[in-house]
């Protein structure tokens, strides 16, 4: 009388795991019963009467293919979910476009007299000044701005230099200094940005272009304006 022997689960077991990382979520659930199905009968078919198959073993089978089964079910609802967190990630971005934001970044665009910038601190801070560079590099202007809470902030510059003149439109740098007593703090500078489109990527990811060649993602948007 033949019996079916351990490799044979094995095989079965690894098939079935195999099974569980490929193809439909529909054809994973039918193959894994199945199969589980085709050597459970088999097993019981072919057992030795006088030795009948250990209960122990059964119940680590049961054990086996009841994880695998698990497994892929478990796989089919983390995908649903990333698709829909996807999706929505992407009907958020897309209603931004044509919105002001602030995210991280050092630019600063002076246009008919008027610069808007920002920053974030993680702790409170007695002090807060930013410096405006031109293009070359030097210093156009030192905004005092006083003392802030943690949080996100921004600020209007005039366009005036420190000397009173007017500066002249186009790009400008910004940096953030920040103290609290004697202690330096690690401030963000944030520049203005306007969302013109909405990009998915092949992978489901979804960035979003704010100008510039700058591309962010949703948590890199630190305001809303």
């Amino acid at each position: 009388m033949s019996t079916v022997n351990s490799a044979t689960s094995s095989e079965v077991i690894n098939n079935l795991q195999k099974t569980s990382s490929s193809g439909s979520p529909k054809a994973m659930e039918m193959g894994t019963q199945s199969s589980f199905l085709r050597l459970l009968t088999e097993q019981l078919k072919n057992q030795d009467p006088l030795s009948p198959m250990d209960n122990a073993q059964m119940t680590s089978q049961l054990a086996q293919i009841s994880t695998v089964d698990g497994l892929g079910k478990l796989n089919t609802t983390l995908s649903t979910l990333l698709e829909s967190s996807q999706s929505g990630e992407a009907m958020q971005a897309a209603a931004l476009v044509g919105k002001g934001v602030m995210v991280s970044g050092n630019g600063l665009s002076l246009s008919s007299g008027k610069a808007y910038g920002g920053f974030e601190l993680t702790s409170p801070a007695d002090k807060v000044s930013v410096t405006i560079k031109d293009s070359n590099g030097l210093e156009v202007r030192t905004l005092e701005l006083g003392d802030y809470d943690a949080g996100v902030f921004n600020f209007a510059w005039d366009g005036l230099t420190n000397n009173g003149s007017k500066a002249v439109d186009g790009s400008y740098s910004l940096s953030v200094k920040a103290t609290r007593g004697d202690t330096s703090l690690s401030p963000t500078a944030l520049q203005l940005g306007s969302v013109n489109s909405v990009l998915r990527t092949s992978a489901g990811s979804v960035s979003i272009d704010v100008g510039g060649g700058k591309l962010v993602t949703l948590s890199d948007i630190k305001q809303i304006l």
